[in-house]
């Protein structure tokens, strides 16, 4: 299977923040944010493999500023690295008042996905070929976030996970 660009998986997607997307306090719900977010990196993550995806993680999002009722929310997504079925997707999002003309950075996250087969059963992905600077220092940290999210899951022991014990422990 031939490798693919990480930019081939790039998607933009932009919803504006209506009044049923909002709290009490005019801010865009994190739970509205997080679903179109999951949308999003779905949709890089099928780019990149050509399959039908599932969602198997989210790492912990961050909320560093509220996004408002009337603002556009900008999601990138991308995929950062890619294992034998699965895929990680790293995301930006961004506000946007447009009678302000401000852009402004909400929050940053990485989800987790599975390809299927037609029996939606896991199967091989399109290993990542990565250009810049920025797709290759993600690339490199995506073992050591992939490591510690199998530890979470209960899915690795933390003494199997060399690469991210490397980071606290010199041989």
């Amino acid at each position: 299977m031939e490798g693919k660009k990480a930019e081939e998986s790039r998607i933009i997607m932009t919803e504006i923040v209506l009044p049923n997307d909002t709290n009490v306090f005019g801010n865009l719900m994190g739970g509205r944010l997080m679903y179109w977010m999951d949308i999003a990196a779905a949709l890089a993550a099928q780019k990149h493999c050509n399959a039908p995806v599932v969602t198997a993680s989210v790492d912990n999002i961050s909320f560093e500023n509220p996004i408002k009722l009337g603002n556009a929310v900008h999601i990138e997504a991308k995929v950062t690295r890619s294992f034998h079925t699965s895929m990680e997707v790293h995301m930006k999002v961004w506000g946007e008042d447009f009678t302000q003309q401000y852009k402004y950075k909400s929050n940053e996250a990485y989800y987790t996905f599975v390809a299927l087969d037609p029996n939606r059963k896991p199967r091989p992905v399109p290993q990542l070929v990565t250009e810049t600077e920025e797709e290759k220092k993600l690339f490199e940290g995506a073992l050591r976030r992939r490591q510690l999210r199998l530890i979470l899951g209960g899915k690795m022991k933390p003494d199997d996970a060399v690469e991210l014990k490397a980071l606290f422990f010199k041989d």
